[in-house]
């Protein structure tokens, strides 16, 4: 099929931008939704930064990729850049998004749908300033969504006070399990106003979309549902289909901003026993300290068993000196991974993590019980959720200092992989992988409801189509009257409105009309 015949079917099937934060944590989860909906007979292109762009890998006929730049092209978002990196990326889509949709309107494949980051509320007026219909897509769980809703609408008063509040879904929370923003709110003061703007315009939004299942936090969608009368629906877990239903040709996420060590690390796994492997990991943004590091060390190698540890390469010189050398029998230091991999091996018995909402939801839908080492953000209110409401996990407890000491890390890895408490923690481990699953699955909750969204789209773009008109020209057929005629059809499809040649079949056959920068023009015969 020709591009112009390309273009002529997006016409037709719908058009849908995402933008997501350009982080990895954002943009893989959009990604996989998006993925979703292409399956779903729906044209999807990501428009993110080019620092980002170098590393995402699309296969042909899935999601296209328009890259942008944002000021950062060589160093991309870091979370040294905070505010300043923000302001610019806003500046940058306030400049680059118009241009993208008059761009993709003249080559006949207009964009009706944007799908944007929830943390970048301010692009929906300018998407309805250039006439598109916007869609929010949410990152974090639900329950992390209903405490900044409720502490953005006020009925969470900050500072936080009281030993206890209540919030939809959770079971009592103290202070220090709310989302790190929160509990501390003087802490990252324009990060707390960004996780709040969250929901400053859902009402004014025409689709919101959460990545988590419906049987996981039932309560809390359900809440949230009720906050506004903009359509609400789950999507999650967005992961690769492979790790779940396999009923798309997906194996991996589409973009690593680390090189992973993927041969290395499945080779050692293979020589392990199964269950018999703690994997480490605190993602791709978090920072331990030099200490902090040093009790992690101790306690795994205090536990005695096998581990795979990622340590990115800016941090490991805040490894004990020869740790690596001296736990080469036991232990993989390795400074990055894919983690999907890793998780879904037979030999991995517990993932010690930081509780990022990715990872949470990956080790949910792999069935692997997690020890929960939060960091910031809203980790705590995950891990909370880990440990006392799907009670597939431990929280390593910390001290005075905030610090998880390495006999509290060995006590929870222990727990874990040899306690009484192991087999019901791995029973509920493997009933919500298997309601993840199901999520999935087709005629499952989150599929209905992304068919449901991507019937919007069509309906959309089918009632865009039939509100356009339909216009039928008949010039004299000889090529001085044609021409015209012609050139005057191509200006009115470029303003939305289908047009007709009718003209006689010897005329015809002299005329061509391409289905991108004519779209819609078609012949009848006389």
């Amino acid at each position: 099929m020709g591009q112009e015949e390309v273009n002529a079917a997006v016409s037709k099937s719908g058009h849908v931008l995402v933008l997501p934060l350009p982080v990895q944590g954002h943009i893989n989860p959009i990604l996989q939704f998006s993925k979703r909906l292409v399956s779903k007979g729906i044209k999807v292109t990501l428009f993110t930064s080019i620092f980002a762009s170098k590393s995402v890998k699309t296969g042909a006929g899935s999601v296209s990729v328009v890259p942008f730049s944002d000021g950062y092209d060589e160093t991309g978002f870091t979370k040294l850049s905070g505010n300043d990196y923000l302001e610019k990326f806003k500046a940058a889509v306030q400049k680059h998004l118009p241009e993208l949709i008059e761009t993709q309107e003249r080559l006949g494949c207009p964009i009706r749908w944007l799908v944007y980051d929830s943390v970048i509320p301010w692009v929906l007026p300018l998407a309805k300033e250039l006439g598109l219909l916007g869609a929010v897509f949410y990152t974090q769980s639900s329950s992390v969504n209903a405490v900044y809703y409720q502490v953005s609408k006020g009925f969470i008063p900050l500072p936080v006070e009281g030993p206890t509040l209540s919030v939809p879904g959770l079971p009592l929370l103290e202070p220090h399990e709310l989302p790190s923003f929160v509990y501390k709110p003087d802490s990252y003061p324009s990060i707390l106003a960004t996780v709040l703007d969250q929901f400053s315009n859902i009402d004014e939004a025409d689709w919101l979309l959460f990545n988590t299942y419906d049987k996981l936090e039932e309560e809390a969608v359900n809440w949230m549902a009720k906050q506004s009368h903009t359509r609400m629906t789950t999507i999650g877990p967005t992961l690769p289909s492979f790790y779940l239903d396999k009923r798309l040709e997906d194996n991996d996420y589409e973009l690593h901003l680390f090189t992973p060590n993927s041969d290395t690390c499945m080779k050692w796994l293979n020589t392990k026993e199964v269950a018999s492997v703690v994997y480490i990991s605190f993602g791709s943004l978090a920072a331990l300290g030099e200490e902090q590091m040093e009790e992690i060390a101790w306690g795994i190698r205090n536990s005695n068993y096998h581990f795979l540890w990622v340590v990115r390469a800016s941090e490991e010189d805040k490894l004990p000196k020869n740790f690596v050398e001296e736990t080469s029998e036991k232990g993989l230091v390795t400074t990055w991974c894919r983690q999907l991999e890793v998780l879904a091996h037979k030999a991995v018995g517990c993932f010690v993590t930081h509780c990022g909402w990715n990872s949470t939801l990956e080790a949910l839908s792999l069935g692997v019980p997690m020890v929960s080492m939060p960091q910031w953000t809203d980790q705590t209110t995950n891990a909370k959720c880990i440990e006392d409401v799907w009670r597939v996990g431990v929280r390593a407890k910390t001290d005075e200092k905030g610090m998880v000491t390495r006999d509290k890390l060995e006590e929870s890895i222990k727990l874990l992989m040899e306690g009484e408490r192991r087999e019901d923690i791995h029973k509920n481990a493997i009933r919500l992988q298997e309601l993840a699953i199901e999520a999935v699955d087709e005629g499952g909750s989150s599929d209905k409801n992304i068919e449901e969204f991507a019937s919007e789209i069509l309906c959309k773009v089918n009632a865009a189509a039939s509100k356009s008109g339909h216009v039928l020209v008949l010039p004299l057929p000889v090529q001085g009257h044609i021409n015209p005629i012609l050139q005057f059809s191509k200006r009115l499809i470029s303003k939305g409105i289908k047009v007709t040649l009718f003209t006689s079949i010897f005329a015809s056959k002299s005329v061509k009309t391409g289905a991108g920068s004519v779209c819609g023009v078609i012949f009848g015969w006389l």
